[in-house]
């Protein structure tokens, strides 16, 4: 396999994901915060760092207010609205977003409004897609509203189990739409989901642990309340992962 054919987009954490991404190959990032939720709107100050950082990657923000379902309320839809307003003065290519209806439809009215803020902008509308009632009408619709690609792992908890789904929705898509494969894409799996969908477009994190530097630590202590993570590392994506995953399509 060849992957000049192919485009690859890392789902990045911070500024630090992000440049590590572009020194890995990647063509475009996805900014987002609140990764555990799924992906959040990230601040003003890392998608303006970003963009100061990013010379030949594409930069890509994700535009949800919370985490959780994809039925927003008024105030949401005006947050979004801001947040696309935002992301456009600082400077990004594209924005990443997908509401629905309480029904599991694709909502038409707001798509419509967050699209017309979108203009000048490159539009892919979400994982949201994953969880609407029927895929074969929703890609319909968001193909004649303007989209230019659906993130998807074909309904499924990863891309490759999403795998028939995916090839049925590339063939209806037919070119028409670009499909972007995603969730659970790696090293292992990539060439296989290209094979069996034909899909051209790959999502992915590439991330690694990294142990925090702290010295002196509090582990009794938990940012989250009742939630508990391990507070002394995080994950972030690495050049290497990324530069292993692409080449694993060759």
């Amino acid at each position: 396999m060849q992957t000049d054919k192919y485009l690859f987009e890392i789902c990045t954490n911070s500024v630090e994901s992000c440049v590590a991404a572009q020194a890995g190959g990647a063509n475009r990032v996805e900014l987002c915060a609140g990764i555990p939720e799924g992906g959040t709107t990230p601040s003003y100050g890392e998608i303006s760092v970003a963009r100061e950082l990013l010379s030949q990657t594409r930069l890509h923000v994700i535009i949800r207010p919370r985490g959780g379902d994809f039925l927003y309320s008024p105030v949401e839809i005006q947050t979004m609205l801001k947040d696309i307003e935002m992301a456009k003065q600082i400077g990004a290519d594209g924005v990443v977003f997908g509401c629905l209806t309480a029904k599991g439809e694709i909502d038409l009215p707001v798509m419509k409004e967050l699209m017309n803020a979108s203009k000048g902008l490159s539009v892919t509308f979400h994982r949201a897609f994953d969880v609407c009632c029927n895929p074969q009408k929703a890609l319909e619709e968001i193909i004649e509203l303007g989209c230019d690609r659906i993130l998807t792992s074909g309904q499924q908890a990863t891309a490759s189990a999403g795998i028939p789904l995916l090839k049925e929705l590339h063939q209806q898509a037919a070119g028409r739409i670009i499909l972007l494969a995603g969730c659970g894409v790696n090293e292992s799996n990539i060439a296989r989901i290209a094979q069996e969908t034909g899909i051209q477009e790959f999502h992915f994190s590439a991330r690694e642990v990294v142990q925090s530097r702290m010295e002196y630590k509090n582990e009794a202590v938990s940012m989250g309340g009742t939630v508990h993570i391990n507070e002394y590392e995080r994950n972030v994506t690495t050049a290497q992962r990324v530069k292993n995953t692409i080449a694993s399509l060759q």
